[in-house]
């Protein structure tokens, strides 16, 4: 297994003085697609924006390529590591190719400006996202999921080894979401390591090749999806029963809840075997 690209040890994460996460220890494999998954207020956005060197850990360090993260001035941070937050706030009056054109902030200098790289960074980006010919078209106009393209292209046109997506399908049609995420497959073939939040258990599976399970700001699980995603795992971390079976199309694990009635039957305390009985 590769070495880690991007560490944290002993978090503990806080916003003022709610804690959010204590001791947390997370490893993100260099090369791989790791999701991490959990309940809503898992902690899982925050741990994503500890990683990115947005929130400063309360105890703790976070390490990218075997250095300190906070050891690093903020432009070297942006050139390794980019990242896509869950809610950006749109800047007023600015164009699409303007608000993607800043993913090429960290590549600045004094006596480098704009070139024809940081040119093709930005049409490449565009043309992956398939916000090219919204080019022209002010971002606070667009649809939600029109918007969430653009702000991906931006994260893109950074042209970083490390990219960290939080809930990257948010506002996003179901044809879209499997659009971003093979997109995400495909830098990942390519060589970048995408560290992601996601929701839907079954993109998870589908996608990653390393997740991290969270409940309650702590780590339950990481590895492979098809060792740690167990029927147990799931109703441990989400109280849902469930079946865990192979997924026809990828032969990665798939999540099937149980039915109505086993569900009710569960959150009524019944024994698996009164359960169904209950029926599926």
């Amino acid at each position: 297994m590769s070495d880690a690209r991007l560490r944290a040890e002993a978090l503990t994460l806080a916003y003022d003085d709610r804690v959010v996460a204590r001791d947390l220890d997370v490893q993100i494999t260099d090369g791989s697609f790791t999701v991490i998954v959990g309940p809503n207020a898992c902690g899982k956005s925050t741990l994503l924006r500890s990683l990115a060197r947005v929130l400063k850990p309360r105890s703790g360090a976070v390490h990218l390529d075997g250095q300190a993260i906070a050891s690093y001035p903020s432009r070297e941070v942006a050139r390794r590591l980019g990242m896509l937050s869950q809610s950006p706030v749109v800047p007023g009056g600015i164009v699409v190719e303007e608000l993607v054109a800043r993913g090429r902030f960290a590549h600045q200098r004094l006596l480098r400006q704009w070139s024809p790289e940081d040119e093709a960074a930005v049409a490449d980006a565009m043309r992956q996202t398939e916000v090219a010919e919204l080019a022209d078209r002010f971002v606070d106009e667009l649809s939600g999921g029109q918007r969430q393209r653009v702000w991906l292209a931006m994260a893109l046109a950074q042209q970083t080894p490390i990219l960290l997506l939080d809930e990257p399908t948010t506002f996003l049609d179901l044809s879209h979401q499997f659009e971003v995420l093979d997109l995400c497959a495909e830098l990942h073939e390519q060589g970048r390591t995408i560290v992601a939040v996601l929701h839907d258990l079954n993109h998870a599976c589908r996608y990653a090749t390393e997740l991290i399970v969270m409940r309650d700001g702590v780590v339950l699980a990481q590895g492979a999806p098809t060792e740690v995603m167990t029927a147990e795992l799931v109703e441990a971390v989400f109280g849902m029963p469930c079946r865990v079976m192979s997924d026809p199309e990828t032969d990665t694990p798939m999540i099937v809840p149980a039915g109505r009635q086993r569900r009710r039957a569960a959150r009524a305390g019944a024994t698996p075997a009164t359960a169904s009985r209950s029926g599926a």
